[in-house]
């Protein structure tokens, strides 16, 4: 956790992602990716030099018409002093039997985001720290140059001006192999996800050609970042 602590701090600092006084809501999945910033950050709270505070939100997809059960992460929540805030949607139904989506992730990543920023505001939160990782931004760039012709990742910071909100991913410097031992070493209670996409989605085929190709290019996701950061591109 020390080893993902510091690689936050470092993104967080470079693109001056919290100020004193914010109130940031975590945007918690269940997944070890969202727990472990929820963790993390709040932690962070005991030395960072800017004060702030944490609120953790889930929108419950409710998978099959069923309410998933996040009372482990709640108990947690509890012992890290962080407000656990839970919202019901109807985000299966939609996706899956009302629209019958073929390639579902792009449509559930947008309405998911739209919900938990109305969650933010509603928590009273200046900010929604989101828990993609250095592999995450890896991989929508390489999905989104083969995919679509676009030299783009997400951003670091981004700006809703429509919400007068604030995105941030602290997490980007990290690789997805130090959150998961971080989350593993500190037996961070994670939610099997029952999504019917899982491990079969367009980014799970992008982690896997990213993958193959480090075997001929090594470190081809720091490399990645450090192209976006060299030509200023996507706010990096």
């Amino acid at each position: 956790m020390q080893m993902l602590m510091s690689r936050m701090r470092a993104a967080m600092e470079k693109y001056n992602m919290i100020e004193d006084g914010d109130t940031i809501a975590v945007g918690v999945s269940g997944g070890k990716d969202s727990l472990a910033l929820l963790y993390a950050l709040s932690e962070m709270r005991r030395f960072y030099p800017k004060k702030y505070e944490v609120k953790a939100i889930t929108a419950d997809m409710c998978f099959l018409g069923e309410k998933t059960d996040f009372s482990e992460i709640t108990s947690l929540c509890n012992k890290l002093e962080v407000e656990h805030i839970i919202r019901e949607t109807e985000l299966y139904h939609i996706i899956f039997e009302v629209r019958e989506e073929k390639n579902p992730c792009s449509l559930c990543a947008r309405m998911r985001r739209g919900i938990l920023h109305d969650m933010t505001k509603e928590a009273g939160c200046n900010k929604l720290a989101l828990g993609h990782h250095m592999d995450d931004a890896a991989e929508t760039f390489m999905m989104n140059l083969l995919s679509g012709g676009r030299i783009e990742s997400f951003r670091p910071v981004t700006y809703l001006s429509r919400k007068d909100l604030y995105m941030i991913r602290p997490m980007i410097f990290a690789s997805e192999k130090e959150v998961l031992s971080a989350a593993r070493k500190t037996k961070l209670p994670t939610v099997e996800s029952p999504c019917p996409m899982d491990k079969i989605s367009n980014r799970n085929e992008m982690k896997q050609l990213i993958k193959e190709l480090e075997k001929t290019y090594p470190a081809l996701k720091e490399k990645i970042i450090g192209g976006l950061q060299k030509a200023d591109l996507c706010g990096w």
